[in-house]
Parts: structure tokens; C-alpha cells; sequence
């Protein structure tokens, strides 16, 4: 991933809910309950995603010997992929809301 490049923001979701070991289920439905159903991920999403996440070494099988249920985790570069972009969401949200305070004066 370069400098200036973003994830999007399901793979977002999908790499905070892997900084715990999950299986896919149990990623969608974090992401659905930690947002309150807000945000949901549907598993055709979602296994496309895992998939470029493994490829990009982001993530790893962590544990695979229920062939129905494979769990992944966070690998320490996905982890470092993933603070970079919080830290450029933060800025956003820092000027959004600079934004806002300053429309209301």
C-alpha cells in the first residue's frame, strides 16, 4: 500500500475486527454489533476482501483445523497498515469537525 493510499472502509472494518483472532462470521458480526447495525459486511464481501487482505500479507490463517471454520488474525505489517489509516481518519474527523464548529460561528 503507498503513502497516499486508503482502505476502503470494509476493509477497514474487516482488519479492526482481526486484531483478534476471528472466523468470518465472527467478523461480520462484530462489525455489526460494535456499530450498532449500522455497518454491515455480507460474507460475498467479505471473503473477497480476506482474500486480498492474505494476498497483500496483511492478515494470515491463524488457525484452520475446523475446514469449515478457518480463523484469522492481524499480521504485524496489517497491523501497521491499519494504524496508519486510523491515524488519516483521525486528521479527516479533526477537520470535519474544525469544519463544522466553524460553520456554526
Amino acid at each position: 500500500m503507498s503513502k497516499n493510499e486508503q482502505l476502503t472502509d470494509s476493509m477497514f472494518y474487516i482488519m479492526a475486527a482481526l486484531t483478534r483472532p476471528r472466523h468470518g462470521y465472527g467478523v461480520m458480526s462484530q462489525i455489526e454489533e460494535t456499530s450498532n447495525g449500522a455497518v454491515v459486511i455480507g460474507p460475498a464481501s467479505m471473503y473477497t476482501i480476506i482474500k486480498k487482505l492474505l494476498k497483500n500479507e496483511w492478515i494470515y490463517l491463524y488457525d484452520d483445523s475446523d475446514s469449515r471454520r478457518k480463523t484469522y488474525l492481524l499480521t504485524e505489517k496489517g497491523r501497521e497498515v491499519l494504524d496508519g489509516d486510523l491515524q488519516v481518519r483521525k486528521l479527516m474527523i479533526k477537520l470535519a469537525e474544525a469544519g463544522l464548529k466553524e460553520a456554526e460561528e
